[in-house]
């Protein structure tokens, strides 16, 4: 398991832990805990960037009092599945519940394991 969202700010490479939205017909900026999904007009911000951030001349910023916490680490799916294919399967000798995958025209030998269903 790992954190997988990091601070939208350039440069920044800190784990995200607020959430900033910008609500344009009240010329507001809202800062609260972290999303639950990534949204597209969104941007999340690290705890340094969120404390420190200002909105725009005329515009009203709303954040909460007190400390952005971290949310716990979850297990993303598509992460698992990387880092299961990472790792070469090793297959005993005479094992016919799974079949080779035929090499890439490239030449490079895949470690990929097609199981047929039973």
């Amino acid at each position: 398991m790992r954190q997988a969202r990091r601070c939208s700010r350039n440069g920044c490479s800190g784990p995200a832990v607020a959430t900033l939205t910008y609500v344009y017909a009240d010329s507001t900026a809202v800062i609260g805990p972290l999303a639950t999904t990534a949204e597209p007009h969104s941007y999340d911000l690290c705890d340094a960037h969120a404390r420190s951030l200002t909105a725009p001349r005329g515009w009203e910023l709303v954040r909460p009092e007190g400390d952005f916490e971290a949310p716990p680490p979850a297990p993303d799916d598509l992460t698992a599945l990387a880092e299961a294919v990472r790792e070469p399967r090793a297959v005993a000798a005479g094992d016919e519940q799974s079949v080779r995958l035929p090499a890439h025209p490239s030449g490079r030998r895949g470690h990929l394991w097609v199981v047929p269903k039973s």
